[in-house]
């Protein structure tokens, strides 16, 4: 055996020779050291720079005891939901109705990352939702949250544009919402959500319009008016009110955050918000005495017939009737909302019958551009949330059935030897437009009948080795339980027949 020091070309290499192979025994040359240390511009494995991978990897570990295995949660993060197949297609089902809707009235999709900056949601105004954020730090050290609301995205958006966009804007998402809040019955920390909105438009036309695509996804899926209310009212009364009480304008949008949260707790747990703004009890309670109104003729008693507030609610009530839809609307001065950028008409869907939270909500937000440093846009929308109405179809018992998968045919060779026949049936069935399940591994015939049952199979393919001589394939309406040879060849023509 013999040793060489190639010392010529820089390299401290000691290589061995022997007759049948070369086996290096070192190789720590210069330019690996350089490379290992950052310089060079090469790349280095952990297993070179790491000089006791030997020991770590061949270390004795049978003496030592076996750890033992932790069974994996198989459960979700809390507040969050896995969609199973059966799910899934209620899911696409539910967002198909919102996507036909939206297209009928004339608005465009569009979507936005799930991760936003933090800085987006924290508008200092008491709102649940900026106490409700799932935000952290990532590792470029920026404050970032997964999106709670839709709203703002849609204003960076547009204001990244520059005024470059043609208005009035109507634009649809249905995004992924996260909010980290107590869970009831149609409350979830994860949701997605239907979003509506208008921009460029400042009269109530928008709003109706919105109210509008609202009712017409209701009727789509079988709701009526007896199942489902929309509660309507404007944050100007309120403001008009605050006016007359001598509050100035800076704190109405933070007054009626407080406003909002009454209804699901008692005065005294906000006072001391309040006191904090400089509203003291008399003024919070000529407030809520003002809230009770169901009706225009009352808050128009209270605040005169010129009242813009008054003929604001008073126009959109009649758009509605130009709609057909009066029949849903009913006027309720507590409806407030709880996100501080509203401005204008608000509104709130919700179960007549009470068992359920509110369906669907939204309003005019003609100011919330200023507030991220844009110019003044009127704008105005709403959000419609999937666990709720899915509740609610539960309810009236109108969700059609998902169990079925969709598949037309279920394709099955009765041997190996017939399977890449079977390639052919399903490639020329699917080239048609079939929705076809190809059986992939040897299975027996009973199996498979049962198989294209329990997935809503409307045929069956069969293949079998007097089929395959005949050029020609048994088809079974498992419906009708009538069954057909069909040649190969023609399988398109027997498709466009179905």
């Amino acid at each position: 055996m013999l040793f060489l020091t190639l010392s010529q070309i820089g390299k401290r290499t000691a290589v061995a020779f022997s007759s049948n192979n070369m086996r290096v025994v070192a190789s720590y040359s210069q330019s690996s050291a350089l490379a290992a240390s950052g310089g060079g511009g090469g790349r280095v494995s952990n297993a070179v720079q790491d000089k006791d991978v030997l020991a770590k990897t061949s270390a004795d570990t049978s003496s030592q005891p076996k750890q033992p295995k932790v069974k994996m949660d198989t459960n979700p993060p809390k507040g969050t939901r896995d969609f199973y197949p059966e799910e899934m297609r209620l899911r696409t089902w539910l967002f198909d109705q919102w996507r036909s809707v939206a297209a009928g009235y004339g608005f465009s999709e569009y979507d936005a990352p799930v991760l936003e900056s933090e800085a987006l949601y924290t508008r200092k105004a008491g709102e649940e939702v900026t106490q409700q954020l799932y935000n952290f730090v990532d590792k470029g050290d920026r404050a970032v949250a997964l999106r709670p609301e839709m709203t703002p995205s849609l204003a960076r958006m547009v204001m990244a544009k520059k005024g470059g966009l043609p208005l009035p804007l109507k634009w649809f998402s249905i995004p992924q919402c996260w909010r980290y809040e107590r869970m009831t019955r149609g409350r979830r920390r994860e949701h997605f959500q239907w979003n509506m909105d208008v921009w460029g438009v400042a009269g109530e036309e928008a709003d109706a319009e919105l109210l509008s695509a609202m009712v017409t996804f209701f009727k789509k899926v079988g709701l009526t008016s007896e199942d489902v209310g929309i509660k309507v009212n404007s944050r100007m009364v309120i403001g008009e009110i605050l006016t007359e009480l001598g509050i100035p304008e800076e704190k109405f949008a933070a007054t009626c955050v407080l406003v909002d949260k009454l209804e699901k707790v008692p005065l005294d747990a906000i006072q001391g918000d309040l006191e904090e703004l400089g509203l003291d009890r008399s003024v919070v309670e000529r407030l809520t005495g003002v809230l009770t109104v169901n009706s225009v003729e009352a808050i128009q008693e209270i605040l005169g017939e010129e009242s813009p507030a008054v003929q604001q609610i008073k126009k959109l009530i009649s758009l509605c009737e130009g709609y057909g839809i009066e029949d849903w609307i009913i006027f309720d001065a507590s409806v407030v909302r709880g996100l501080a950028y509203y401005t204008g008409v608000v509104f709130e869907a919700f179960d007549r019958k009470g068992v359920l939270r509110a369906i669907a909500g939204g309003g005019r937000y003609d100011k919330l551009l200023e507030t991220f440093g844009g110019d003044p846009t009127p704008a105005a929308g709403f959000g419609f949330g999937d666990a709720v109405i899915v509740e609610l179809l539960k309810d009236r018992d109108l969700l059609p059935s998902f169990e079925a998968s969709g598949v037309d045919t279920v394709v099955f060779a009765m041997n190996e030897d017939l399977y890449k026949a079977s390639l052919d049936v399903a490639s020329k069935l699917r080239a048609a437009g079939q929705k076809v399940d190809l059986i992939l591994e040897p299975k027996k015939t009973k199996w498979v009948m049962k198989h294209a049952n329990r997935i809503g199979a409307k045929y069956c393919a069969i293949i079998g080795s007097q089929e395959f001589e005949n050029g020609e394939v048994a088809i079974k309406n498992l419906e009708a339980s009538e069954q057909e040879s069909v040649k190969i060849a023609e399988l398109e023509e027997w498709v466009s027949k179905q």
